[in-house]
């Protein structure tokens, strides 16, 4: 064995090892209890950075540790690799977002092979690749067919600087998620997905995923937005009328004016002969339609010189278009009551619309002027005629009676949630698999014709929109149904479908349909691991896809993710790492200087998974020297070591045992910590502590070695998930043939944590004078004639009259003299 520890050297030869013996291949066995741990996938950027190094980094830990524990285990990896960035980087540096996309994979690839990842690559897939997206292309056509997936013209979130739609996740604080651009409000026509099918089925299952942080639970509980309420109508000239949804019916009485959107057809009719409304409606489709941003904008709007009838008094009231009204949510118009909703009584006040208050406070104790703000809590009816003095709850039900009975209203329940629009405008995607005919409309590619392929070998001469926009050998083909000339669809899947099933096919990703019998074995994923921001974007969708596929038949279980970690950023000089602000580190520089190793163990180490970790260059050289330091402690055991007498644990002294009671309850607290807290923070913190222990462990006799390798032996097997390379190496000088990968996590031993001694102080009058080891059975007189015995304290006792003995069990033990 070599005296320094040399990681370039060790993490080379173990690498190949595994490689070698395919030590991290699965194969589905039905025998063993399996473990499915997946990390989000990358987008193939170009250089992983260290929040990739983080995250895939918990991944491998439980792997390894689940791998140790007995499962069979599958830790796959992949990229999703359609996406913007390959498209901008085409541009910037005139190649095919292809290539770029490739050669990205194939450097990333090897710097997570450099830091000893325990990924099945055999399994390895990309989302570019036409063997998988070929078949999102074949389910889209079947939800085609079932009406799960349709066409329409609404109004969308574009974003003008990538030329693109984006779903309104993924729109924030009024700008894209990806370049951080404004977002305008257009009229185009788009592929929607019917999430708000299974809008119920998402809410309730969320119940049932306590393996899942409360905080991203609620996120999806409150985006798909569960009320119930009341449909009613408000009549309009002739036979039309406006619809509108409230979850306040009770409040109906104080109706004085509609608002609607300004893309309702309302709005837009109304506006063909008022060019200032026109004007105003034109100005509202650059404002962003967030809802954070509608809560805090100045609200706006104008009157349309329309009038309704309000389905219960008769009365007219004046319809507004207003900037505040969403177009695709619920009907496009809303009932304004200014006296108990702050947003219509701000429009109110500033139009001096009537102020009409029909809800009193239910006790003395409640603050209401209207004068001053509207009055948004429950209470009691007044000024509403025959439902005066009623409750809101009682209310409630009695004005959704009233309009049921005269066909005005009906009682429903609704979603915040919108259907998933999922076409994009951009080239680097997944053709939406449609031929469009002129005589049979939008047509699904047949099955035999899929994959519809995307030209690879492209140029983005103007650097505008999609190149397959203007390429007619991929626009010209003939209609699958009625063979006449058709064109195909030239827009492409939103990049989220393809991440939405990627870890079903990492299952069967050689599999000739979408997924097949080993899916069943694999899903679902026991442990997924990724950030927080993809709470109602990726996890959503993902949840969505795997009902879909469980509803064609593909798979057998109702949710994708069994457990999920959500793993904080990696901040350095207390802001996130990024490029533009220049406090990126490279993990590849620090594997060179001081290998994988200590920047796995710096990652763990520095802060829980949970939580963000502060960067430090100083945290990074203290993991270095704790390997040094244990690759030396094991090198001087061994070295001066011939051979090691078996442990007998009734042959042990004090010391002896106090040693191996640290190591076993080490054993007790790493299991813990790893298995069920998921701190490997606090993992390391024990066993660093451990080997304190075993620095100032100085027994050469041959029970002090055994008890020596004992500790040793334990600190190298729990390290081994977080530090799997220099843990190979020493788990092999230690005397083992077994390669530590393959070994079982170890146990604990419940009578080593029982202490068969105790220390004691020895005060004499209240003063320390000495501390004495004695058994922990030892009755008080054994105590006392010990504590007698001690040469020091006998200097304190002489000449004096032992007048009281003072025993504390487990503690302390006075001698009163005078």
């Amino acid at each position: 064995m070599q005296e320094n520890y040399d990681p370039q050297t060790i993490e080379t030869n173990v690498q190949k090892f595994w490689d070698d013996n395919q030590t991290f291949k699965a194969i589905e066995d039905k025998d063993k209890e399996k473990f499915y741990c997946l990390a989000m996938f990358p987008y193939p950027s170009g250089r992983l950075h260290m929040g990739h190094v983080r995250n895939y980094g918990i991944g491998d830990v439980i792997s390894r540790y689940m791998r140790m524990q007995g499962k069979n285990v599958l830790q796959p990896m992949g990229w999703d690799a359609f996406g913007l960035p390959a498209e901008n980087a085409a541009i910037k540096n005139n190649v095919a977002p292809a290539s770029w996309t490739y050669e990205n994979i194939d450097y990333m690839r090897a710097q997570l092979q450099r830091l000893g990842f325990g990924y099945d690559w055999d399994r390895e897939l990309a989302t570019c690749k036409p063997e998988y997206y070929k078949w999102e292309q074949w389910l889209f056509t079947k939800l085609l067919e079932q009406g799960l997936a349709y066409k329409k013209t609404a109004g969308v979130n574009w974003c003008e600087n990538d030329k693109t739609v984006l779903a309104n996740e993924q729109v924030i604080d009024g700008k894209c998620w990806r370049c951080d651009e404004p977002v305008e409000r257009r009229e185009i026509s788009q592929w929607f997905m019917k999430i708000t099918d299974y809008a119920e089925e998402l809410l309730d299952g969320l119940d049932e995923l306590d393996g899942w942080p409360e905080k991203v639970r609620a996120m999806q509980r409150n985006w798909i937005g569960r009320s119930e309420g009341v449909e009613l109508e408000f009549a309009l000239d002739g036979d039309d009328a406006l619809s509108v949804y409230t979850t306040r019916p009770d409040t109906l009485m104080g109706v004085t004016y509609v608002a609607v959107a300004p893309e309702h057809p309302l709005a837009l009719k109304a506006a063909e002969n008022n060019s200032e409304l026109q004007a105003f409606i034109d100005e509202c489709k650059v404002s962003s339609t967030t809802e954070s941003d509608m809560a805090t904008m100045e609200k706006k709007g104008m009157a349309t010189s329309v009038m309704a009838t309000h389905p219960i008094t008769g009365e007219q009231v004046p319809v507004w278009v207003a900037n505040f009204v969403l177009m695709d949510y619920g009907s496009g118009a809303v009932m304004s009551v200014p006296a108990h909703d702050q947003r219509d009584y701000e429009f109110a006040k500033k139009y001096a619309l009537e102020i009409k208050q029909v809800i009193a406070p239910a006790d003395d104790k409640a603050e209401c002027d209207i004068e001053l703000a509207a009055f948004t809590e429950k209470g009691v009816l007044v000024n509403s005629a025959e439902f005066n003095d009623l409750s809101s709850a009682d209310a409630f039900n009695a004005i959704a009676t009233k309009l049921e009975s005269i066909k005005k209203g009906e009682r429903k329940v609704n979603y915040r949630l919108r259907d998933w629009g999922v076409s994009r405008q951009r080239y680097w995607g997944t053709p939406i698999p449609v031929v469009n005919c002129s005589t049979c409309g939008a047509v699904p590619v047949p099955e035999d014709q899929l994959p519809v392929l995307l030209p690879e070998n492209v140029n983005f001469d103007d650097g505008v929109g999609s190149p397959i926009k203007k390429m007619p050998e991929f626009i010209n083909t003939t209609c699958p149904k009625c063979g006449g000339a058709a064109e195909r669809e030239t827009d492409t899947f939103d990049t989220f479908f393809e991440s939405s099933w990627y870890y079903a096919r990492f299952a069967c990703p050689d599999a000739d349909k979408m997924l097949d019998e080993r899916a069943d074995y694999w899903a679902p994923v026991d442990q997924y691991i990724g950030g927080i921001e993809h709470a109602v974007l990726h996890l959503l969708y993902a949840r969505f896809f795997h009902k879909l596929m469980r509803d064609q038949g593909l798979l057998n279980s109702d949710e994708p993710f069994k457990n999920l970690l959500t793993q904080g950023m990696v901040l350095k000089d207390g802001t996130k790492m990024s490029k533009s602000k220049g406090n990126t580190v490279d993990p590849q520089g620090l594997i060179e200087l001081y290998g994988a190793d200590t920047v796995r163990l710096f990652t763990m180490f520095a802060a829980p998974p949970d939580q963000s970790l502060e960067w430090v260059d100083s945290g990074v050289e203290g993991a270095s020297r704790f390997l040094k330091r244990l690759w030396k402690s094991v090198y001087q055991h061994v070295s001066s070591t011939d051979n090691i007498t078996a442990l007998n644990v009734k042959e042990l002294n004090d010391v002896q045992q106090s040693l191996r009671m640290k190591v076993h309850e080490t054993i007790q607290k790493v299991t813990d910590d790893i298995g069920r807290r998921n701190t490997f923070n606090t993992a390391i913190a024990a066993v660093m502590e451990l080997m304190n222990h075993v620095a100032k462990f100085d027994d050469d006799s041959a029970q002090g070695q055994a008890v020596m390798r004992e500790a040793l032996e334990a600190a190298v097997l729990m390290l081994s998930p977080i530090v799997p390379h220099i843990t190979h190496e020493l788990w092999n000088l230690l005397g083992h043939d077994e390669a530590i990968v393959g070994c079982s996590w170890p146990a604990f031993d419940e009578s080593a944590l029982v202490k068969v001694s105790i220390e004691l102080m020895i005060q004499v009058n209240g003063k320390l004078r000495g501390k004495m080891s004695v058994a922990t059975d030892a009755d008080k007189d054994l105590i006392e004639a010990q504590a007698m015995k001690d040469e020091n304290v006998q200097k304190f006792m002489e000449g004096k009259t032992v007048r009281k003995v003072i025993v504390v069990p487990g503690r302390l033990i006075n001698i009163v003299v005078g």
